[in-house]
């Protein structure tokens, strides 16, 4: 992975981290049944549960930028594009909850960030396949 590309990813993880940060200030366990579900597997105060599940998965991001991507193992990319297909669709699922209430969905304000974000990854990462293979 190039050193853009790399740093999209760290962008990638931080705005994760924002989104998690939105969707816990909104309560995302109390309208969503699968958040409400994997917070219920962790504790049963709800909030905490889904605290927890949301530290690990940017935990996880930012491990995989910390090893992996800033590395340049031979699973970065792959690791990078699994993240990017993650945090899409994510992106999408939540503006999607939110045109179908016609109203704000926890986690809607920093979508799109997730969006841009998955958006410039995938570029590069095409980018740089596509160079891997012309041999540049």
């Amino acid at each position: 992975m190039n050193v853009t590309s790399k740093r999209i990813f760290l962008l990638l993880i931080c705005s994760q981290a924002l989104h998690s940060i939105e969707e816990y200030h909104f309560s995302l366990w109390e309208v969503l049944a699968p958040a409400r579900f994997l917070s219920g597997l962790v504790s049963a105060d709800l909030s905490v549960g889904f605290a927890v599940v949301n530290v690990t998965i940017v935990a996880l991001g930012l491990w995989t930028y910390a090893w992996p991507v800033r590395r340049n193992s031979r699973y970065a990319v792959h690791l990078a594009w699994c993240w990017t297909i993650l945090e899409a669709a994510n992106g999408v699922g939540h503006l999607m909850f939110a045109l179908a209430s016609r109203s704000y969905f926890p986690g809607a304000y920093t979508a799109p960030l997730l969006l841009v974000f998955s958006g410039l990854l995938a570029m590069q990462l095409m980018r740089g396949r596509q160079a891997a293979r012309s041999g540049g």
